[in-house]
């Protein structure tokens, strides 16, 4: 698929970037809503303007209280716009004018080379333009535009801007052969330890300062294994007092790393085993349907006989129960060991989770799990499935129909998928299955 244009909203509280962004996601508001982690905020949504679809982030959130805070805040939604975005829209308020704050980002963004689109909002009256705008020329960002995102005033003006910066449509099919890999992890579990082992050389900056832009950039390599781009989160270690914010940003730096991600290696620590945390970051790449590695890292800090191994497998697969398909390597980003093991891994698993299997041998292999195991009953209803076929991939998705969804109970999901990986294998790559009643309408 074409990679859609990222537009990133940022600003001060209170100057209407939740309004903009309600104005362009229109009607549709089901924003990863259903993703575990995520329900706090609406963060994304898919639109289209002439014709191309792009992606807006809010980049919104807990607002901030004083004047320091807001700036700390405005520096971090600026930061992961400048990480990830192709586009920015500076969100500012004409009724104020331009602000210390306003200014700071807007230096912070200049310097970034991103394109910025600047966006005045309530210039809510009708008519010749406010001239209460022509102040914001003093951020050096180019034209204003006026915008009202109440009344959608000036909208249409500010999209056509963002539009002119949009990449080319046909980049992404050239480079079909590239896979591209997101490191996630918990902060401090070694995520730039690894990217820089990967590329050779002290490519992220990292710093304790929160606030600190890093170049966080993808890094595009090749080795004998193949061509790949790194997506490195590290923007996910910011400690704060502020620990709801911290942990949104984290979050949503995560989430974006995953949706633009074809394989996820899932940093876990040796010397701590499976936290809380990492259970969350995993089940982000598991609900987003991404081929997943589980990589253990620091494991030349870890004493060991010839059991520690297989008992640390085990505490991994107790710890994420739910994604018994990934496999798990044993690696030290420090010395090395074993980072080389992981580029085959990653072809296999992205390979995996593009596999096509044909109707004709699925059904062969539905019909002998159903002679295995019979079909639940239930009140003397038992279920019957009559054929399933292969929808999508990445992850591989399959419509199951049958004569009643409610009869098809989720431990026989599982143990059908369970005889789709026995036969196909599909390591390392969730599985999808749409379960549909015959005569039921719905999108395919």
């Amino acid at each position: 698929t074409m990679a859609k244009p990222m537009v990133a909203i940022v600003g001060r509280p209170n100057v209407g970037k939740s309004m903009l962004f309600n104005k362009l996601a229109g009607k549709r508001l089901s924003i990863v809503e259903d993703t575990p982690g995520v329900t706090r905020d609406r963060l994304y949504a898919d639109c289209d303007w002439n014709g191309r679809e792009f992606t807006i982030v809010d980049t919104g959130g807990i607002e901030p209280r004083n004047d320091n805070e807001i700036l700390q805040f405005m520096r971090g939604q600026a930061e992961i716009a400048i990480d990830n975005a192709d586009v920015i829209v500076l969100v500012c308020d004409i009724r104020t004018g331009v602000t210390a704050a306003d200014q700071d980002v807007a230096n912070l963004l200049l310097r970034s080379k991103k394109p910025v689109v600047l966006a005045v909002n309530k210039a809510d009256r009708v008519g010749p333009t406010d001239p209460d705008v022509y102040e914001f020329y003093n951020l050096g960002l180019g034209d204003p535009i006026a915008i009202s995102a109440i009344h959608g005033l000036g909208v249409d003006e500010m999209l056509d801007a963002c539009f002119e910066y949009f990449p080319d449509e046909v980049e992404e099919a050239e480079q079909e052969d590239v896979i591209k890999v997101a490191v996630i992890g918990k902060p401090n579990v070694g995520k730039s330890s690894l990217v820089n082992r990967i590329l050779g050389e002290e490519r992220v900056i990292v710093s304790n300062v929160a606030g600190t832009t890093r170049d966080a950039v993808d890094s595009y390599f090749e080795n004998e294994f193949g061509k790949y781009v790194l997506i490195d989160t590290a923007g996910m270690r910011k400690k704060s007092k502020v620990n709801d914010r911290v942990e949104q940003f984290s979050v949503l730096r995560a989430t974006m790393a995953i949706d633009r991600c074809d394989v996820c290696l899932i940093l876990i620590d040796a010397n701590e085993g499976v936290t809380e945390q990492d259970t969350k970051v995993a089940g982000l790449a598991h609900e987003a349907g991404k081929a997943c590695i589980i990589v253990v890292n620091k494991w030349d800090t870890i004493e060991k006989d010839d059991k520690t191994m297989d008992k640390m497998r085990a505490d991994v697969r107790n710890g994420l129960a739910y994604m018994t398909y990934a496999p798990i390597l044993f690696i030290s980003a420090l010395t090395g060991q074993r980072v080389n093991k992981l580029f085959a891994m990653i072809n296999h698993v992205c390979e995996q989770s593009m596999m096509r299997i044909r109707t004709g041998t699925l059904n062969s292999v539905l019909a002998d799990a159903t002679t295995r195991v019979q079909p639940p009953t239930d009140r003397g209803r038992r279920l019957k499935i009559y054929y399933m076929t292969q929808v999508g991939i990445q992850p591989p998705t399959f419509v199951v129909f049958c004569n009643d969804a409610k009869l098809f109970h989720f431990s026989y999901q599982r143990y059908l998928e369970n005889q789709i990986r026995n036969t196909f294998g599909l390591e390392g790559t969730p599985i999808r299955l749409i379960i549909r009643a015959k005569g039921e309408k719905g999108d395919l």
